[in-house]
């Protein structure tokens, strides 16, 4: 073995990974100022988020900018494949902060559905904004109900989503089991719209803000007719009953997507923020309020973000609060669970 050449290829990437830290530093590291760079480096967090294709990625990106602008970290969003994931990417510490489904976030808490036997230790940080069951097809496929998805070949969301755990239980409520009455597919936002565009499938489920992009994108395509499935009273009554009160009914506004001419109701969960229970209380206290300071700075990257506000965010009962979020609120005169 060469070990004078593994040498010298060894200085080689030492000396680019140098060039590569001087140049993110903005080019403030000079050979004789090396220690004070570093002193001076943020601590650095991750936000699991979702797919490209959904608000979740939006809304985390811009939590993400105004943390690093207002405080003393430097946060990024990662890209996931959202609620179940993140879940345990959080268990695991690989991320610090996440976005989840509150129905997600209480089987994980719990230790119960696809979390079974492996409670998590994870705490809602804050309530953010609720999401809506978006089930999409087009017109000409017969399609007008729930139920007529039968037979269907559907997308239930990717893998590890709180969009698949919510859509195989809307599923259900309506009638379908999932493994023998339709052909399955499990594809994310942007996939999923992109392959009914294409007519590889007839349906698909996408649970999220409002408007959400890909859906946006779609319903706005030349020669598509987009048609939402509205999901009735009794069918959000039964996943009530069986699943508990996480579920409650809204609408999706008409127009918020072109060709949508009327209110759709939907089944509705809400969303968290959520981190370990490790998380430093300084820390937790510092992001709640860095969020709450600058809805209008979030609002203006997503408009969900107008849906933030200090009354819901401190209502959740699905999670307990992290001690440094329930701090925040008790000053602004909420009391949370924790």
């Amino acid at each position: 073995m060469d070990f004078d050449r593994l040498f010298e290829k060894d200085k080689e990437l030492r000396r680019r990974d140098f060039l590569k830290l001087t140049g993110a530093l903005g080019g403030a590291m000079l050979l004789g100022n090396t220690g004070k760079v570093f002193a001076q480096a943020k601590k650095r967090i991750s936000i699991a988020t979702g797919g490209m294709g959904g608000v979740y990625f939006v809304i985390g990106g811009g939590i993400a900018s105004i943390l690093t602008k207002y405080t003393g970290v430097e946060a990024a969003a990662e890209v996931t494949s959202a609620s179940v994931d993140n879940c345990k990417l959080i268990a695991a510490k690989k991320s610090d902060m996440a976005e989840i489904m509150a129905d997600t976030g209480y089987d994980a808490y719990k230790g119960i559905g696809n979390f079974k036997g492996r409670p998590i230790p994870i705490r809602t940080l804050t309530f953010l904004y609720p999401n809506l069951m978006h089930v999409v097809t087009l017109e000409g496929k017969g399609i007008k109900k729930v139920a007529d998805l039968k037979g269907k070949r559907v997308s239930t969301g990717s893998p590890g989503s709180g969009t698949e755990v919510i859509a195989l239980r809307v599923l259900e409520a309506g009638g379908i089991n999932h493994e023998k009455d339709i052909k399955k597919d499990r594809l994310g936002a942007g996939e999923s719209a992109g392959a009914l565009k294409d007519g590889k499938i007839d349906a698909y489920f996408w649970d999220g803000g409002v408007p959400t992009s890909s859906v946006l994108d779609l319903a706005a395509s030349p020669g598509v007719k987009m048609v939402l499935i509205p999901q009735d009273d009794e069918l959000i009554g039964k996943m009530v009953k069986k699943y508990g009160p996480m579920y409650y009914k809204s609408v999706i506004p008409k127009k918020v997507y072109t060709g949508i001419e009327h209110d759709i109701p939907v089944v509705v969960v809400g969303n968290l923020m959520v981190c370990h229970q490790d998380m430093d209380e300084k820390l937790a206290y510092n992001i709640v309020k860095t969020i709450f300071e600058h809805l209008k700075e979030l609002a203006a990257i997503h408009k969900e973000a107008l849906h933030i506000n200090l009354k819901d965010g401190s209502g959740d009962k699905a999670v307990p609060y992290h001690k440094g979020a329930a701090k925040y609120f008790k000053e602004k005169g909420f009391n949370v669970l924790v």
